[in-house]
């Protein structure tokens, strides 16, 4: 098959990424390996899917293609029913509680709650970002846009990288988010920044992980890519998603990026206004907060969407983007995710595979495809928090020797790394 490429994409300086691993040199290779095998983080067997985008496409009925505009706009409009509910039952109980201290969780969790429909706000950008809002692109892109420059999301500059990531996902050069290290990246950072084997290897360090993770990962994704490929000869704000002269776009792309630079500081200028006139506590419970944590759930979702004991990711020579969209997994998030989160949890296999589906249709099409992709295609049933702290312990890089990379730790559990 040939090799996939990514418009803009300078693949000569992320291949020196991975300089030294087996199967970089035959990068340019025109076949793939069939009937791989390799061994997953808990020693299970993972077997390399090798069915086309054809055969998955195939199986999909039509009827899952159907965007209807205005029944996206229902969905924004009832998210928003909910957080002036949320309001109202806050505004008229909260400050009838006569202990300050527990006034004050309870506006924290006012708050967490707002945060849900914003993080549904968030993916019906995401929705527009991917023309999966309505057949009509100019509404699409007014729409997400708007929703996401509230969240302080520049909409264009993500739309970019993020369609960058979905073409070549479970790339090992050519993804932009959710990079893994490999063993000698892993290495190198503990080195930089004088960790022992001991301290790496302790609960306490995962968790700290984890909190900087969740508090800061987003915008620090979004400020240096983090995560996303390496770009040695730039400094690490010159990427940013701010910046329209940012490696990670196009040419073509610096007026979107500086109109998407424009919805961020509007919405600051809102912020402003909305703290001369109604206080900095409105915007604190109202706005910051659940923004906090709408961060929060983002990388929380995207995170165990790409990361899991058995998910691979692949050298060029071994990459296709069949096996890029099969390198993801689904999950289930009880109440929230169908109804907050508008099923991008439990349908994402299909979303890598198409993402101009809607979301109200994605359930048939889950369903479609998982006859074709039998056992290849993954899920995961299991508590999410229980497996944002085992996939934070297990899969800290990923190793492999004929192209198939997969997750490893120093933690002993599992498959101990090779040496």
């Amino acid at each position: 098959m040939p090799a996939t490429t990514v418009s803009g994409f300078n693949s000569k300086s992320h291949d020196a990424r991975i300089t030294g691993l087996k199967g970089t040199n035959s990068a340019r290779c025109k076949s793939i390996t069939k009937n791989m095998i390799a061994k997953d983080t808990l020693g299970n067997t993972f077997e390399v899917p090798d069915f086309t985008i054809k055969d998955i496409l195939s199986a999909i009925p039509k009827k899952c293609y159907v965007r209807c505009w205005y029944r996206g706009m229902l969905y924004i409009f009832r998210d928003f029913c909910c957080c002036f509910l949320f309001g109202i039952v806050a505004r008229d109980i909260i400050p009838l509680i006569p202990i300050k201290f527990i006034r004050g969780l309870a506006w924290v969790f006012y708050s967490f709650c707002v945060s849900l429909p914003y993080t549904g706000f968030w993916v019906m950008a995401h929705e527009c970002g991917h023309q999966a809002f309505s057949p009509y692109g100019w509404l699409n892109d007014t729409t997400g846009w708007i929703l996401h420059s509230y969240l302080l999301v520049p909409y264009f500059s993500w739309k970019y990288s993020h369609g960058k990531h979905h073409k070549a996902t479970g790339h090992m050069s050519r993804d932009t988010v959710f990079v893994p290290a490999t063993k000698k990246e892993f290495l190198q950072k503990r080195k930089v920044l004088h960790l022992s084997d001991i301290a790496v290897d302790t609960p306490l360090y995962t968790l700290y992980v984890i909190l900087v993770q969740q508090l800061g990962g987003w915008i620090w994704y979004l400020l240096t890519n983090v995560t996303g490929q390496k770009y040695p000869n730039y400094s690490r704000f010159s990427v940013s998603h701010f910046n329209p002269n940012a490696p990670i776009f196009e040419k073509k792309d610096y007026w979107y990026i500086v109109l998407s630079d424009i919805g961020v500081l509007t919405q600051l200028f809102v912020l402003y206004n909305w703290i001369i006139y109604f206080g900095s506590f409105s915007v604190l419970v109202n706005w910051f907060l659940p923004y906090l944590f709408t961060n929060h759930w983002l990388v929380f979702i995207t995170y165990l969407q790409h990361t899991d004991f058995s998910m691979p990711h692949y050298l060029d020579n071994e990459w296709t983007f069949s096996r890029g969209a099969a390198a993801t997994i689904d999950r289930n998030f009880g109440f929230i995710g169908p109804f907050f989160f508008h099923d991008i949890i439990e349908t994402h296999v299909l979303h890598h595979y198409c993402s101009r589906i809607p979301f109200y249709n994605a359930r048939i099409g889950t369903a479609a495809i998982k006859k074709t992709m039998g056992n290849y295609y993954q899920h995961s049933n299991e508590n999410m928090w229980k497996s944002l702290w085992k996939v934070s312990r297990y899969c800290e890089f990923v190793e492999g020797k004929n192209g198939v990379m997969m997750f490893r730790n120093h933690n002993g559990v599992g498959l101990k790394p090779e040496n």
